[in-house]
């Protein structure tokens, strides 16, 4: 595929604005009009409309193909979410409009919080987090504050060894020091490893339920007595929301603080496009630390509230990103009921692929999944391709690869996340590949190792990648070595 600029053809142009035209118009003062070339290509509309249709067809995305990426929930998007969120009412509607000229936005919000509440078990909202991660630091900030304000000066916060690695981070952006919990042979909460780390310095622990291995972990509320007994919190990471949803909830778990990732288990999926949206919700207890101002209602209008006695202050600009939390609202209300339909059906499709697959790859947790699984290909390894020689082969079948090499606690970790979108053709298919890639190791491990061979960039360095990234597109540079 040749560059704009190699398309480029001095005779073409793509405005009907000629020059003459350009300088007698007096609605623009000259000085702020460019002198001269400024090197951009000479194409005609419909060349340039071509050029990126072509660049977007090489593009993997959710409506091209299965994508399961485990621990990102890559669901997919009902398509009225994105045309309700385009609603001229809400794209226009300016963010330093007054509560009186807001009031849709304002309800919505409102109503996606106590929906938010009922599925979560919390007693109180805040949407302005914009991601994951960002929810994670408000809430774990909210912790912070909750025992500077009871003068008790603790400094610790567990987290389990195989947690998200944004959880160690929000925290110790908080000022925790970090203690790493380990996991027993079940791939859960080691609850004696636990109580040894447990002391009055302990502010709260970070858990995933269910956990990055897709474990639910059975002993939760022995760790929720556990802890509070201590005088410490939970903080629940909701990135695994997707598996529970109408089945059971954080609060009765025992945890206080929770967040959400919006763009993932409520239909807006961040690989899709993004942005994110992160909303935390807290217990009674916690209400008066959240981020200023929450949406209230006093029964004949909405309003922002920023009369919250102990808030942590503002932790994004305006009011969270409203496109997502529109989708988000649309979806909860489409779905309904059926949220819980959706939280079995994603556990039913990993349970499906985890058995078809296991015994072909190592599986080093045999249990009962929820909504993802880990396989190892130490398997595979040892016949010569080793997990990102998998992963490469799988973009020749036109299958996003899975998430590899996480969580560190796998080796050769290869982690699976279906949801509740795909059919069963879908599944059998991805199972068919996965059962054809391991007998084409077999056979010729160099050539899976090789892989992709059907891209049009074939292997990359992935450090050098991440680090170097050539964005220079060199005709002889088909392989990037």
């Amino acid at each position: 595929m040749k560059t704009i600029f190699e398309k480029s053809n001095k005779d073409n142009h793509g405005g009907i604005l000629l020059d003459n035209e350009l300088s007698s118009c007096d609605c623009i003062s000259s000085k702020y009009l460019r002198q001269g070339n400024i090197g951009l290509p000479n194409l005609s509309e419909l060349e340039v409309l071509r050029h990126y249709k072509e660049l977007s067809d090489r593009n993997f995305c959710i409506e091209k193909g299965f994508y399961p990426l485990g621990s990102c929930t890559m669901k997919y998007n009902p398509k009225v979410n994105e045309l309700l969120a385009s609603l001229e009412g809400f794209t226009n509607l300016h963010p330093l409009s007054s509560d009186e000229d807001s009031q849709g936005a304002l309800e919505l919000m409102y109503k996606l919080q106590e929906a938010l509440k009922i599925i979560t078990g919390m007693s109180a909202i805040s949407l302005q987090p914009c991601a994951g991660a960002h929810g994670e630091l408000s809430g774990m900030m909210v912790i912070k504050k909750y025992f500077e304000v009871k003068n008790d000066k603790r400094t610790k916060v567990l987290v389990p060894d195989s947690a998200h690695g944004t959880n160690p981070a929000s925290a110790k952006m908080c000022g925790f020091d970090i203690v790493q919990i380990k996991s027993n042979e079940r791939g859960q909460v080691d609850i004696e490893d636990l109580k040894d780390h447990l002391d009055k310095d302990v502010a709260a622990i970070m858990m995933t339920n269910p956990n990055t291995l897709g474990l639910f972990e059975e002993k939760v509320l022995e760790i929720s007595k556990l802890m509070h007994a201590n005088g410490s919190l939970l903080y629940y990471d909701g990135a695994n929301f997707n598996a529970i949803m109408g089945y059971t909830n954080p609060f009765l778990m025992g945890f206080d603080v929770v967040h959400l990732n919006l763009h993932k288990t409520f239909a807006t999926p961040h690989g899709g496009g993004g942005p994110g949206a992160g909303p935390i919700g807290v217990t009674e207890e916690l209400k008066e630390y959240l981020p200023s101002p929450v949406i209230d209602f006093d029964g004949e209008k909405y309003f922002r509230n920023y009369n919250i006695k102990h808030s942590i202050g503002k932790v994004k600009a305006f009011y969270g990103n409203f496109g997502v939390l529109v989708k988000a609202y649309a979806y909860i209300l489409m779905m309904g009921n059926n949220l819980r339909k959706a939280s079995g059906d994603a556990v039913l499709n990993a349970n499906y692929i985890k058995e078809k697959l296991k015994g072909t790859y190592l599986l080093p947790y045999d249990e009962p999944c929820m909504h993802e699984f880990v396989l190892s290909g130490d398997k595979q390894k040892e016949q010569g391709a080793n997990t990102i020689g998998i992963a490469k082969r799988l973009m020749d079948y036109d299958i996003h690869p899975p998430t590899v090499y996480f969580p560190l606690i796998v080796h050769e970790a290869i982690m699976i996340e279906p949801t509740e979108s795909e059919s069963k053709e879908v599944l059998d298919n991805f199972i068919d590949v996965m059962l054809k890639i391991a007998d084409e190791i077999k056979e010729n491990p160099e050539f899976v190792m090789d892989s992709p061979h059907n891209t049009p960039i074939r292997r990359v360095d992935e450090t050098q990648a991440a680090r170097h990234p050539d964005l220079q597109w060199k005709e002889n540079k088909q392989v990037i070595q």
